[in-house]
């Protein structure tokens, strides 16, 4: 299992199954199950009809409005950062959380690193899949890096700090 911290800075067990690609839905274990956009267009009612609670991973290249109308029913939606410079799923996550109103639980998952774990907070993200290389207890003082941001965000759209007179 991998590690997956949450905004409350634990470190835990991820209990959540994530499907690669080309794993057939008559392959998926029993239990709660992160299918790809992909499996999600193709059995979608199959999927919704299972036991367990059911998730939909977005790779970067893929558009979140994919999803639009069809939030319902989805415990958790997972945005992929398939390499550390590859910033498309923070663009996912704000549309997800200010366009798309998804209240659900909104993961980081792939290549996730410390460094990047306080911005995707801010961008909308509840929980981070952590790298398998890179010691989890490092991770957990990430959120709380930084007292003050320079831009607005999803969780705190506030006026940045840049702007502000006081």
């Amino acid at each position: 299992m991998q590690n997956l911290l949450s905004t409350d800075g634990r470190v835990a067990d991820d209990d959540w199954i994530l499907l690669e690609k080309e794993t057939p839905l008559q392959d998926a274990p029993a239990g709660d199950l992160i299918v790809p956009l992909a499996l999600w267009r193709e059995s979608r009612e199959t999927l919704l009809g299972r036991d367990g609670r059911i998730g939909v991973l977005v790779y970067s290249d893929e558009q979140v409005e994919e999803l639009d109308g069809q939030l319902e029913g989805l415990s958790i939606i997972a945005l992929d950062f398939p390499v550390f410079s590859d910033g498309r799923s923070y663009s996912n996550a704000r549309i997800l959380r200010e366009r798309m109103h998804y209240r659900g639980e909104l993961r980081a998952v792939g290549d996730v690193l410390r460094d990047q774990i306080f911005l995707m907070r801010r961008c909308g993200f509840d929980s981070f899949a952590l790298r398998a290389d890179r010691p989890a207890s490092l991770a957990t003082t990430a959120l709380t890096d930084f007292r003050h941001a320079y831009q607005q965000a999803t969780i705190d759209p506030g006026t940045p700090l840049l702007t502000r007179s006081d």
